[in-house]
Formats: C-alpha cells, structure tokens, sequence
C-alpha cells in the first residue's frame, strides 16, 4: 500500500511527523478522509480529532482547529493548540467548559459571543474525544 508523509504542528511544537496510510480530519464543512495521492487541497479545520493511520494502527491527536494543506504525498496540519489524545485533561476541559457557558451568559457583543462560542466548541470537542478514547479503553 502506498504512503504519504504527514506533519502535525502546533504553535509551540511539532506533534507528529511520519508515513502514514491515510488520514482523518475534521474539515470546517465536514469530515476529510485524505489517502495517498489525493488531489492538492486547502481547508480550515474545526476544532476536533485528526486520525492517523500508520502500519501500527490509528493515532488520535485534538486540534483547536485550523489549517489542512494536502499535497499527493504530503500533508501539513497546522494548528494553535496540538494534543494527543492521551494527554488531554478532561479536569481541564471541564473547567474551560464552565467558563465559556458563563461568559456566554454574560456576553454582549457580537464579538462576545464569537469568541465564546469557539472556546465552548474546542472543550466540547476535548470532552468528545476523552469519552472516545474511554470507550476505547474498556
């Protein structure tokens, strides 16, 4: 089967970097499946898992969003925040949560309530993620 390389990287640090089969990422309109070869392509991402599969199975990695640029044999994932799944912090995520529900209680302005909104989405979509990889566990 053939492979294409990938690099996932964060404001701070590069997350992931290697060969892979395919991957998975969470597009602004929707799932992206992305095999070798694919037709170049720019998207944003919304804040969500990007899989990786590799000879050894699937990697989940949460992205706040972001960028994809796909090329035939290489992809970039550029994001703000980067995670593996097994290093999210569900106590973390809950807090944040918390915190956007009441600042959007207290939002005023349209810019109030966008800014909120997105950091309600990326807790949201840790949380999703940690009860996924729960269920993996069992």
């Amino acid at each position: 089967m053939s492979m294409m390389h990938v690099d996932i990287v964060s404001a701070t640090e590069s997350l992931y970097s290697g060969e892979v089969k395919c991957v998975f990422a969470p597009g602004s309109n929707g799932e992206l499946g992305i095999y070798p070869q694919h037709l170049p392509l720019l998207s944003t991402l919304r804040p969500g898992e990007v899989r990786v599969e590799t000879d050894k199975g699937f990697e989940s990695i949460y992205v706040s969003g972001g960028i994809v640029e796909v090329q035939p044999t290489v992809v970039t994932i550029f994001s703000d925040t980067a995670i593996r799944a097994h290093d999210l912090d569900e106590s973390k995520a809950l807090e944040a949560k918390q915190r956007a529900e009441e600042a959007m209680e207290n939002a005023d302005t349209d810019q109030d309530i966008s800014s909120t909104q997105a950091a309600l989405a990326e807790s949201m979509a840790q949380l999703q993620m940690i009860s996924k990889m729960r269920g993996k566990k069992r």
